[in-house]
């Protein structure tokens, strides 16, 4: 064993000798020197350029026993790269000094971008102005389209709320066209927005010269009326728009109620003439979708037209059905909708489906209800004879066989198999009228 071996960790492996002491000699009691070199390379030059901090050391106290080529072209590229680095940071602070951007500003607006600013708008009216007319007046019909059974229970309210609201013909108007077009554009909402059209012709208070709101609403519809030859052969938007009108004014006829001086409230007769001169224009170009319109539009007023014109001597019903029968004839209309004009005609024929009422119960009697006794029951006598209320002596005879009934539900109880006991606290009075009874029915039947 070496006595001169040292057991510390890393004994004997110095990196950082000197350059010039290319040869180590150690010196023992009568051994021989023995030469070692430990020359070693420089370190590679990374590929990247490292960042520039560490660039400022320099690397010739690294380098031990190197080519003196090697090392000062590593000497040079250092001194390059930290004059780079030097230079870029110096354009960096530049940049920062002259920046504007902060990281308190409530928004980043890209550069470039010049935003707007109205010098009239007021912050505060963005997010907490006051809600327009069309927005109210379309949360009411939404809402009235979404609850339809709820209409007579929020119209006061709403009335009331458009009655402080609309207060000039300009707002008039629009109030007219918002309920107009949505009762047109929501899907089965016509029947609802006649309603209400009805209620607000009668509530609104705003009157202004240009006509109150039922006038101003029958001019609108005016507009879209005289625009029905042109719709019926349009796109298939523009039917579907005009389609939709059409029914709308079904609905306002029934519903629509024109005051008069005396008397009940009438229905508007020029939506009568409307409704006629509608189906000659749809019926005058019979395709699928206008004949889908026309027999909607009967089956929903069919019934009232009829009582109308009839009421007026005036034939335009049966014009009607012999129109849609000459369609049934020639039109070449699919099967469904040709099956739909059948049926049409056919609930025509039946009075639109309509039963007249009997004659009430507190004037019935035999002389004028042939039904009268219809839902009396009918009994038999011991003979087989079948006889009813409608029969003179039906009350003898009613009361005598209810009183056979009740002799002998008590002999032999409600199953027929019980006994009844005679002597079970039979007073004199009681046994006297019940012996009576059976001779006046034994007489009775011998007769």
């Amino acid at each position: 064993m070496n006595q001169n071996f040292d057991r510390a960790p890393g004994a004997g492996r110095t990196r950082n000798l000197p350059a010039d002491s290319g040869v180590m000699s150690t010196a023992g009691d009568g051994d021989t020197k023995t030469t070692l070199f430990n020359q070693r390379e420089p370190l590679r030059q990374p590929r990247t350029s490292p960042p520039f901090a560490e660039n400022n050391i320099s690397t010739a106290n690294d380098m031990v026993g190197g080519e003196c080529k090697r090392q000062s072209k590593t000497q040079q590229s250092t001194n390059t790269n930290s004059m780079s680095a030097s230079k870029e940071c110096n354009e960096v602070d530049s940049v920062v000094k002259s920046s504007k951007l902060s990281a308190s500003a409530p928004e980043f607006v890209p550069s470039g971008i010049i935003p707007y600013e109205d010098p009239n708008c007021d912050d505060s009216e963005i997010y907490y102005g006051e809600p327009t007319l069309a927005d109210m007046v379309t949360d009411f019909l939404g809402h009235l389209s979404s609850s339809p059974g709820s209409f007579e229970s929020d119209v006061e309210y709403i009335t009331g709320i458009l009655n402080s609201w609309v207060t000039t013909e300009e707002l008039l108007q629009e109030l007219v066209e918002l309920i107009y077009t949505q009762s047109t554009a929501i899907p089965n909402f016509s029947y609802t927005g006649a309603r209400l059209c009805n209620y607000l012709s009668q509530h609104l208070a705003v009157s202004p010269p240009s006509g109150n709101f039922r006038q101003l609403l029958l001019k609108r519809c005016r507009t879209e009326y005289e625009q029905r030859d042109v719709a019926v052969r349009g796109d298939a938007d523009t039917q579907k728009k005009f389609h939709s009108f059409v029914l709308f004014l079904g609905e306002l006829y029934l519903h629509l109620e024109v005051k008069s001086g005396k008397g009940q409230p009438n229905r508007a007769e020029i939506l009568l003439i409307a409704l006629k001169e509608l189906m000659t224009s749809l019926f005058s170009n019979p395709v699928d979708a206008n004949l889908i319109c026309a027999v909607k539009l009967l089956k929903l007023t069919g019934s009232v037209l009829d009582d109308a014109w009839k009421e007026n001597e005036q034939p335009h019903m049966e014009e009607l059905i012999h129109r849609i029968e000459t369609i049934l004839l020639d039109a070449a209309c699919s099967r469904d909708v040709r099956q739909m004009l059948l049926k049409l005609v056919e609930l025509r024929s039946s009075d639109w489906g309509r039963v007249r009422a009997a004659p009430a119960a507190s004037n019935a009697t035999p002389d004028n209800d042939p039904n009268y006794f219809m839902n009396e029951p009918t009994f038999y006598t011991e003979d087989g004879t079948p006889f009813t209320a409608a029969d003179p002596e039906y009350a003898e005879k009613y009361q005598e066989i209810m009183d056979r009934q009740d002799y002998f539900h008590d002999i032999y109880g409600e199953n027929g198999n019980e006994e009844y006991d005679f002597e079970d606290e039979m007073e004199p009075e009681i046994e006297e009228a019940f012996e009576n009874f059976c001779l006046e029915s034994e007489r009775k039947r011998q007769q």
